[in-house]
């Protein structure tokens, strides 16, 4: 998939997601004083979890995150409308490279949307799954790592907070056109990955 030349009416898309546990403090942290460093009590208050999804076009160096609070097949189909009708509403159809999880299918579309509807948006959706073993052959992994040490290596009490950061971030790292530097050739994986690929019996 990444070898393919870059079409703008078939763009590829890598997907992936992860759950994010919101931290509060217990006591307010003291600042950074001259030969002081920053202090945060170690006790901490959970204060439930969130779901990040993160959408990456790695040709042309743009992402997108969104915040849910859950992770069901029925927020992944709104990830993906909005991903179809909103951030590419002129596209042909997306190559959608993501895990083969239960709720990445065409099916929770169904679950969401009246038929008519979900046969639209299933119609403009191409989806190639990573090999069960092979997560991080996705792209979207290796951005949500860059999210993760940048963005969310600190405690975030609630969603709205995580949702005011990850938007930030994503901001930033577009106006950089960041993007990843894939040096995984198909000659490697032949070699890495041979305990994937089907035996063909004669």
């Amino acid at each position: 998939m990444y070898h393919l030349p870059y079409d703008p009416q078939i763009p590829l898309v890598c997907m992936d997601e992860q759950p994010v546990q919101l931290v509060k403090e217990t006591r307010k942290p003291l600042p950074v004083e001259p030969g002081k460093p920053a202090r945060v009590d170690y006790e901490y208050q959970r204060n439930g979890t969130a779901n990040v999804f993160m959408f990456t076009e790695p040709l042309n160096g743009r992402r997108h995150v969104s915040i849910r609070e859950r992770r069901t097949g029925i927020d992944w189909a709104y990830e993906i409308k909005d991903l179809l009708d909103v951030h590419y509403p002129e596209v042909q159809r997306i190559r959608l490279v993501c895990d083969n999880l239960n709720t990445h299918k065409i099916g929770s579309l169904y679950e969401a949307f009246p038929p008519d509807e979900a046969r639209q948006l299933a119609r403009r959706l191409e989806i190639h799954y990573t090999p069960k073993h092979g997560s991080w052959l996705n792209i979207a992994e290796i951005e949500l790592s860059a999210l993760t040490t940048q963005c969310l290596d600190r405690r975030i009490p609630d969603i709205q907070t995580l949702g005011n950061e990850t938007r930030a971030w994503e901001k930033r790292r577009n106006k950089q056109q960041k993007s990843v530097d894939w040096q995984f050739t198909t000659e490697d994986a032949r070699i890495k990955l041979t305990r994937l690929y089907p035996l063909v019996k004669e």
